[in-house]
């Protein structure tokens, strides 16, 4: 079978195996269990929890170790087991644990699945340049299936021109487990992961590199080196704003789809296609999101790097805004145009940010800098924003089971809004227009 092909298939069910309940997970806290904002709050950070740790260990693993692609399909099998277990889970402290055990398993397979890809082109001779991104987009198609799947099968209420036939299977499953059929996401995305950790053991094999030195101190192997960047005033600046926008990044992910769902409370709107479609709505995010990855060279090469980190701060104050004082029907247009503008927002930080690191810093720590800019965003920043933004919700934001989604989300505005005035005022960087085809 062609290399490039399966490549594709594990990228589009890596994705699938998360997108299928990450979105909607918030609505199963809130509106299905009738948990709090903290206790969800606590359950979603572990994704930022696991990332601090568990992706340097199978790193060191799969340089050393094993055999990439068995790591990875011993993860996905193990990420899928746990995820059977979630819908029997009633106490929102034992979800935690849950969970977070999910997170170890699943959230290293991110980088992992990369390096399998990037491994397996080399060998295969193939351009990484040219040909991962087309295997890679496939990712955040299969993320968009996997929300309109939910949004199909796992709703008691699905969109109505495929209500009968999503109620009718959607109910089938639920029978199937004795659950209800809410909790179905978990089974799919549970079904799918056993189904890749499966399928990745058929893929070329990925030995170990072994490029880490037996005599390397554990600092090093660990990538703890880069750490020594915070002696730079400039790269110390950068990483600490990545820790404060890292705590946004998530947020719409962790409460977007409960924020559409919450307008099935309203009588005027109970019936409109944001309530019954939200999940579908929400996967705009991730199909502006493919667009605008390939916005950004033009951006990169005519606003510098910089200007296109400022420009994605201002686009997360219009991505909560927007939600601010949408609705589902004469403010239906704000809700559209947010979820439009997240690809702005996410991919100009990460990409730019990403980038800034790759042109900064020594070829010998740059690997390990990769990595300190990613546990700053997706590991420490995303666990205080989940942790945070759940304890405010629930002191400020929610009055007798009620939540104050225009307050929620111009805080957040806000929060945003003085990180990108800092950010302009006090990040110094020079705009070369070579830097992106230097690096």
């Amino acid at each position: 079978m062609n290399i490039k092909f399966r490549l594709t298939v594990m990228s589009f069910l890596q994705f699938f195996v998360w997108g299928a309940w990450l979105i909607t997970i918030g609505t199963y806290c809130f509106n299905a269990k009738g948990w709090s904002g903290a206790q969800f709050g606590a359950i979603f950070s572990t994704l930022g929890l696991s990332s601090l740790f568990m992706p340097a260990i199978t790193g060191i693993i799969a340089d050393k170790w094993m055999n990439a692609e068995k790591l990875y399909g011993l993860l996905h099998i193990f990420y899928g087991i746990i995820l059977f277990y979630v819908p029997s889970v009633n106490d929102p402290n034992t979800l935690y644990y849950v969970i977070f055990g999910a997170m170890i398993c699943y959230m290293p397979t991110i980088s992992l699945s990369n390096s399998i890809a990037y491994t397996i082109l080399k060998n295969n001779k193939f351009d990484v340049v040219k040909d991962f991104p087309p295997i890679r987009v496939w990712g955040t198609i299969g993320f968009i299936v996997a929300m309109w799947f939910t949004n199909i099968f796992s709703s008691k209420t699905p969109p109505a021109f495929v209500s009968n036939f999503g109620l009718k299977v959607g109910n089938a499953i639920a029978n199937l487990f004795g659950s209800p059929i809410y909790a179905n996401q978990f089974y799919f995305a549970a079904f799918f992961a056993i189904l890749l950790g499966v399928y990745s053991f058929t893929l070329p094999k990925c030995p170990p590199q072994k490029l880490i030195s037996n005599n390397a101190s554990y600092a090093e192997q660990l990538g703890l080196n880069a750490f020594k960047l915070f002696s730079n005033p400039k790269m110390a600046l950068f990483l600490l704003f990545s820790l404060f926008l890292g705590a946004a990044l998530q947020l719409t992910n962790m409460y977007g789809d409960a924020f559409l769902d919450d307008f099935g409370k309203i009588e005027a709107y109970k019936d409109s296609f944001v309530v019954s479609g939200r999940t579908m709505i929400m996967s705009i995010s991730q199909i502006s999101e493919t667009l605008f990855i390939l916005a950004i060279p033009f951006f990169l090469k005519r606003f510098g790097i910089k200007q296109v980190m400022l420009i994605s701060m201002i686009a997360w104050v219009l991505r909560f805004g927007l939600f601010s004082f949408g609705n589902p029907s004469e403010g239906l247009w704000m809700i559209i145009l947010s979820c439009i503008v997240y690809g702005m927002a996410f991919d100009f930080f990460n990409i730019s940010g990403s980038l800034f690191v790759e042109t900064t810093t020594d070829s010998k720590i740059r690997s390990s800098a990769q990595g300190l800019f990613m546990m700053m965003t997706n590991g420490i920043g995303a666990y205080l924003g989940s942790t945070l933004s759940g304890l405010v919700i629930d002191k400020f934001y929610s009055h007798n089971g009620i939540k104050d989604w225009h307050g929620i989300w111009l805080s957040f505005a806000v929060y945003s809004l003085v990180i990108a005035l800092l950010f302009a005022v006090f990040f110094k960087h020079n705009h070369n227009a070579n830097e992106v085809s230097q690096s």
